[in-house]
Protein backbone atom coordinates (compact mmCIF):
# COMPACT_ATOMS: atom_id res chain seq x y z
CA UNK A 1 0.00 0.00 0.00
CA UNK A 2 1.43 3.29 -1.20
CA UNK A 3 1.43 6.36 1.53
CA UNK A 4 -1.69 7.96 -0.45
CA UNK A 5 -4.13 9.85 1.61
CA UNK A 6 -6.61 7.04 2.95
CA UNK A 7 -9.53 8.33 4.86
CA UNK A 8 -9.69 6.95 8.26
CA UNK A 9 -12.16 3.94 8.34
CA UNK A 10 -12.33 3.34 4.91
CA UNK A 11 -11.34 -0.25 3.12
CA UNK A 12 -7.91 0.94 1.80
CA UNK A 13 -7.53 2.23 6.11
CA UNK A 14 -8.79 -1.11 7.18
CA UNK A 15 -6.11 -2.98 4.28
CA UNK A 16 -3.52 -0.75 5.42
CA UNK A 17 -3.53 -2.02 9.18
CA UNK A 18 -4.06 -5.44 7.64
CA UNK A 19 -0.53 -4.83 5.97
CA UNK A 20 0.74 -3.95 9.46
CA UNK A 21 -0.44 -6.92 11.27
CA UNK A 22 0.87 -8.93 8.86
CA UNK A 23 4.58 -7.59 9.04
CA UNK A 24 4.19 -8.08 12.74
CA UNK A 25 3.47 -11.59 12.36
CA UNK A 26 6.35 -12.25 10.14
CA UNK A 27 8.68 -11.12 12.49
CA UNK A 28 11.43 -13.54 13.07
CA UNK A 29 10.77 -15.25 16.41
CA UNK A 30 13.43 -15.08 18.98
CA UNK A 31 13.60 -16.12 23.14
CA UNK A 32 11.95 -12.51 23.37
CA UNK A 33 8.81 -13.02 20.99
CA UNK A 34 6.61 -15.64 21.35
CA UNK A 35 4.92 -17.70 18.76
CA UNK A 36 1.58 -17.03 19.86
CA UNK A 37 1.91 -13.34 19.61
CA UNK A 38 2.78 -13.97 15.61
CA UNK A 39 0.21 -16.04 15.22
CA UNK A 40 -2.11 -13.22 16.54
CA UNK A 41 -1.24 -10.33 14.09
CA UNK A 42 -1.47 -13.36 11.53
CA UNK A 43 -5.48 -13.78 12.58
CA UNK A 44 -5.40 -10.04 13.04
CA UNK A 45 -4.44 -9.29 9.73
CA UNK A 46 -7.02 -11.90 7.92
CA UNK A 47 -9.77 -10.31 10.17
CA UNK A 48 -9.11 -6.88 9.05
CA UNK A 49 -8.62 -7.77 5.66
CA UNK A 50 -12.06 -9.24 5.37
CA UNK A 51 -13.48 -6.44 7.40
CA UNK A 52 -12.22 -4.11 4.38
CA UNK A 53 -14.09 -6.09 2.16
CA UNK A 54 -16.90 -6.13 3.98
CA UNK A 55 -16.79 -2.48 3.91
CA UNK A 56 -16.23 -2.10 0.52
CA UNK A 57 -19.49 -3.83 -0.05
CA UNK A 58 -21.48 -1.73 2.31
CA UNK A 59 -21.85 -5.41 4.88
CA UNK A 60 -22.45 -4.65 8.60
CA UNK A 61 -20.48 -6.78 10.49
CA UNK A 62 -20.94 -7.37 14.51
CA UNK A 63 -17.49 -7.39 17.00
CA UNK A 64 -16.24 -10.63 16.20
CA UNK A 65 -12.50 -12.33 15.72
CA UNK A 66 -14.24 -14.76 14.35
CA UNK A 67 -13.19 -15.71 10.84
CA UNK A 68 -15.70 -18.36 9.43
CA UNK A 69 -18.28 -15.34 10.53
CA UNK A 70 -16.80 -12.56 8.62
CA UNK A 71 -16.57 -15.55 5.32
CA UNK A 72 -19.78 -16.17 6.00
CA UNK A 73 -20.97 -12.29 5.47
CA UNK A 74 -19.40 -12.15 2.11
CA UNK A 75 -21.92 -11.41 -0.40
CA UNK A 76 -21.94 -14.19 -3.06
CA UNK A 77 -20.36 -12.22 -6.04
CA UNK A 78 -17.08 -12.62 -3.78
CA UNK A 79 -16.01 -15.98 -4.00
CA UNK A 80 -13.33 -16.96 -1.63
CA UNK A 81 -11.20 -19.64 -2.61
CA UNK A 82 -10.27 -22.82 -0.44
CA UNK A 83 -7.50 -21.86 0.52
CA UNK A 84 -8.91 -18.42 2.20
CA UNK A 85 -11.70 -20.27 3.71
CA UNK A 86 -9.02 -22.49 5.18
CA UNK A 87 -8.04 -19.30 7.15
CA UNK A 88 -10.50 -19.68 9.78
CA UNK A 89 -8.51 -21.88 11.69
CA UNK A 90 -6.49 -18.55 12.73
CA UNK A 91 -9.92 -17.77 14.84
CA UNK A 92 -8.08 -19.66 17.68
CA UNK A 93 -4.89 -17.22 17.96
CA UNK A 94 -7.44 -14.28 18.62
CA UNK A 95 -8.00 -14.77 22.02
CA UNK A 96 -6.88 -18.44 23.53
CA UNK A 97 -3.43 -18.38 22.55
CA UNK A 98 -3.11 -14.38 23.79
CA UNK A 99 -2.82 -14.84 27.49
CA UNK A 100 -1.33 -17.44 29.68
CA UNK A 101 -3.26 -20.57 30.26
CA UNK A 102 -3.40 -24.63 29.76
CA UNK A 103 -3.06 -25.04 26.08
CA UNK A 104 -0.09 -26.40 23.89
CA UNK A 105 2.74 -23.69 22.85
CA UNK A 106 2.27 -22.89 19.16
CA UNK A 107 5.59 -24.65 17.41
CA UNK A 108 7.22 -22.62 13.91
CA UNK A 109 5.42 -24.98 11.47
CA UNK A 110 2.15 -23.50 12.63
CA UNK A 111 3.46 -20.16 12.78
CA UNK A 112 4.18 -20.84 9.33
CA UNK A 113 1.24 -22.07 7.87
CA UNK A 114 -0.44 -19.01 9.99
CA UNK A 115 1.34 -16.31 8.41
CA UNK A 116 0.92 -17.92 5.10
CA UNK A 117 -2.80 -18.12 4.95
CA UNK A 118 -2.54 -14.54 6.51
CA UNK A 119 -0.57 -13.30 3.67
CA UNK A 120 -2.98 -15.14 1.05
CA UNK A 121 -6.11 -13.70 3.02
CA UNK A 122 -4.55 -10.25 3.11
CA UNK A 123 -3.23 -10.06 -0.59
CA UNK A 124 -6.59 -11.50 -2.10
CA UNK A 125 -8.54 -8.63 0.20
CA UNK A 126 -6.22 -6.21 -1.72
CA UNK A 127 -7.10 -7.88 -5.30
CA UNK A 128 -10.65 -7.50 -4.14
CA UNK A 129 -10.70 -3.88 -3.22
CA UNK A 130 -7.97 -2.45 -6.27
CA UNK A 131 -11.08 -4.45 -8.30
CA UNK A 132 -13.87 -2.47 -7.34
CA UNK A 133 -14.36 1.37 -8.77
CA UNK A 134 -14.72 3.24 -5.88
CA UNK A 135 -13.91 2.23 -2.19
Amino acid sequence: MSNEEIEPGSPKDWLRHAFSDLELAHIAPNEKILLEDLCFHAQQASEKALKAVLIANGIPYPKTHNIRTLLELLPQNVTPSQEIQGASILTDYAVISRYPGDFEPVTEDEHQEAFRLAESVVKWAEGIIKGMKRV
